[in-house]
């Protein structure tokens, strides 16, 4: 038990960072601007462009519902699975309610779990606009980390 609690935890911190997370930031190219004020400034623009994203309604993220839609996904494929098992064994009645009852609650939460490392999309708009913010102000963004 305590090394899937690890596991997980371990999981979820790479889920939280990397290119691809909220938490991403846009990485500069050491061109004339950011050779002539500095990593730190370059920094502090990138902050303020961020901020300006934010302030103009925009998310890091794309909250997709991911997180929902895969736990409808797993409790509908677990369920129908379980109680197709329980009927194929020759368990009748109850058995097959209770059977797809339970696979459905597993699946369910399964699918939750997984839609909560898959609900972290990056929005195209607002690094969009994190770009041409930075480039307006004579930087030039090669990607994100």
């Amino acid at each position: 038990m305590a090394a899937a609690s690890i596991a997980l935890i371990l999981l979820s911190a790479c889920a939280a960072s990397g290119p691809n997370s909220a938490s991403a930031r846009p990485v500069l190219y050491p061109n004339a601007t950011l050779n002539r004020v500095g990593e730190a400034q370059g920094q502090l623009e990138a902050n303020a462009c961020m901020s300006r994203a934010v302030a103009a309604g925009l998310a890091p993220t794309q909250n997709n519902n991911e997180i929902g839609r895969r736990a409808g996904e797993g409790a509908a494929t677990a369920g129908v699975a379980s109680a197709v098992g329980a009927l194929i064994t020759g368990r009748g009645g109850e058995g097959v309610l209770r059977a797809g009852t339970a696979g459905a609650a597993i699946g369910g939460s399964a699918g939750a779990v997984s839609g909560a490392f898959h609900n972290d999309r990056p929005n195209g708009t607002y690094r969009n606009f994190v770009h041409r913010c930075l480039s307006e102000k004579g930087f030039e963004v090669i990607g994100w980390n």
